[in-house]
């Protein structure tokens, strides 16, 4: 059984920070952006966490191993180094779409995303680490089949893009609705996928729906870990073993 801790990361009062006093230069919110969003990867992921963009102004991090004293002191860094500040909700459960939905209701009832009053919201529980397991996250790694032979090298650039995130969409859409699982694009073909306690067949029956859906064809590997980071690893090690073995669905443990 998978007990996953999820936490919302969302920047505050940020669209009204965005144009006042007047509206601020796209290249330098961009900057702003992706300069934030790798300071709290390596925080996190110093601490054997994972964190996703998604839209930038909300971060999704999975966070099995930190206390609410470090997210505090995330708080604190970005606060001294950025001139914008973060809010938190921290939650838990075997199901990450439900501990994600718990986090996001602990930072909406502090204030809207848009309140100048909500500084550095930070509300909800992590995982005692008396409950805390080797298997507490379950961390699918999906990708492409032969992604440049078929896209890439096949392909402008652009239409390249557009084929891989039709796949990443469908089977975000697919891996939420099907299997309460959190899925994000990672950069290149990769999509890491945050699940509950699924099944090898969960995994064919995905796979197996996006090439149906939109004619991309994807394998996966899956691993367990304590945290996203050992999960993850695991994954990618599963995943070799597919690119090999010229298999779908591979498990490491």
């Amino acid at each position: 059984m998978t007990n996953t801790q999820v936490t919302l990361v969302q920047i505050d009062n940020y669209g009204p920070w965005t144009v006042t006093p007047e509206p601020r230069r796209e290249a330098d919110l961009q900057t702003l952006q992706s300069r934030l969003y790798a300071d709290i990867s390596q925080f996190v992921g110093n601490r054997g966490g994972y964190v996703f963009f998604t839209r930038f102004d909300n971060m999704i991090a999975v966070t099995n191993g930190l206390s609410m004293d470090d997210h505090a002191l995330l708080q604190e860094s970005v606060g001294n180094r950025y001139p914008v500040t973060l809010s938190l909700g921290v939650a838990t459960g075997t199901n990450p779409v439900q501990a994600l939905a718990d986090a996001t209701e602990l930072v909406q009832d502090a204030g809207s995303a848009q309140d100048e009053d909500r500084r550095e919201c930070l509300e909800g529980r992590t995982v005692d680490d008396a409950y805390r397991t080797d298997e507490d996250v379950q961390i699918a790694h999906f990708d492409v089949v032969n992604a440049t032979g078929n896209y890439t090298d096949e392909l402008n650039a652009f239409d390249t893009f557009i084929e891989i995130e039709q796949g990443y969409a469908e089977l975000m859409r697919h891996m939420r609705y099907a299997h309460d699982s959190l899925s994000f694009f990672v950069g290149g073909d990769n999509v890491i996928v945050v699940c509950p306690d699924l099944k090898r067949s969960d995994y064919e029956e995905a796979v197996g729906h996006v090439k149906e859906a939109v004619d991309v064809t994807m394998q996966v590997g899956v691993g367990r870990g304590e945290n996203a980071h050992d999960a993850g690893y695991a994954a990618k090690h599963a995943l070799e073993t597919c690119r090999s073995a010229g298999t779908r669905v591979e498990f490491e443990w």
